[in-house]
């Protein structure tokens, strides 16, 4: 089970290290592409806002890295779940205020890694 949490983990982290580089860097590039609904001059007007939430991204992304790489298998949960507590709330707010489909993107799969590093803790002990 742990190895299991450790992939989706891995998969959350990956994400949002390409939330942050969308966001950092390829805002006015690909931002009106997938954000079609959005006027187009609203990029470029925004990009020091997507750079900031960029990199609130990137922290997330490094902090669950981290929590692989910790080798005590206690604070590894810990730090995990820290992390993942804060993806699921980012995910909670953004579907409240963006869009629902946040909720899907963010917070299910960290809430289902939550659970997954839970069950491998139990297994552990």
């Amino acid at each position: 089970m742990r190895k299991i949490s450790m992939v989706f983990i891995a998969a959350i982290a990956a994400l949002h290290f390409y939330i942050a580089w969308f966001e950092i860097f390829a805002w006015t590039t690909r931002g009106p592409k997938i954000f079609t609904t959005f006027p187009e001059e609203l990029f470029e007007q925004t990009i020091v806002l997507a750079g900031n939430q960029g990199i609130y991204n990137a922290f997330l992304a490094v902090g669950l890295v981290w929590s692989l790489l910790i080798k005590d298998r206690y604070w590894s949960a810990n730090v995990a779940t820290c992390f993942l507590l804060f993806v699921a709330a980012a995910g909670l707010f953004g579907a409240a205020t963006a869009s629902p489909s946040i909720l899907f993107v963010q917070t299910v799969p960290a809430t289902i890694a939550l659970v997954l590093s839970y069950l491998g803790r139990k297994s552990d002990s």
